[in-house]
């Protein structure tokens, strides 16, 4: 069995503990820690984040927002893509795919609705990301243009440390004025970033 098959078992048993719940206790639950987390920017890799998340798929694939069985905090939208509380997802393909829903895994904001004056500094931020990611996707061709492929991954790593900590730290904090949270992504596995080589603020 492949790594990621052995993952994907793990985070379905981690889910098991939400699909024990009724609707109304998951909906409760998710409805306070909305509460608990608004306001502040979120690693994707946060313990509690993580959690949220597999409480967010199993009130999705039932539908529990829809239902009303509890209200989210005022703070929080609807989110166009399934009418559950807008918690987004900063990524490093924000250009092409918009803001992440942490309950459906659709775009709940694309590029284009964001905040116009916010658009800049992520279209910039990544187009410099992306060919430090894509040294991860070398064909042999390229890899033959340098001296160590190696050596290239190496530096493309580190530097996408500094840019994921930037996304982090300068780039997400900007969309709590339109947001009432922000997740970012913290981890790049093609280039085996994990969120612990990420610089904390």
């Amino acid at each position: 069995m492949d790594t990621e098959s052995r993952l994907d078992r793990l985070w379905h048993e981690y889910s098991l503990v939400f699909r024990e719940f009724d609707d109304l206790s998951l909906g409760r639950w998710m409805a306070q820690t909305l509460g608990q987390i608004r306001g502040r920017c979120w690693r994707l890799s946060h313990p509690l984040l993580g959690a949220y998340r597999l409480a967010a798929q199993t009130a999705h694939d039932r539908q529990v927002w829809l239902k009303h069985l509890v209200q989210a905090p005022a703070e929080y939208p609807e989110a166009g893509c399934c009418r559950a509380p807008l918690v987004p997802l900063l990524t490093r393909d924000v250009v092409e795919s918009g803001l992440i829903c942490q309950h459906c895994a659709a775009t709940a904001i694309a590029f284009e609705d964001l905040p116009a004056e916010l658009q800049p500094g992520l279209r910039a931020w990544s187009a410099e990301y992306q060919p430090v990611h894509a040294v991860a996707h070398w064909d042999d061709r390229q890899r033959r243009r340098v001296s160590s492929y190696d050596e290239s991954f190496e530096e493309a790593a580190r530097e996408a440390e500094r840019l994921l900590g930037q996304l982090g730290q300068e780039l997400a904090p900007r969309l709590l004025d339109h947001y009432p949270v922000v997740l970012w992504e913290d981890q790049d596995e093609c280039l085996e970033v994990r969120p612990e080589d990420i610089p904390l603020s």
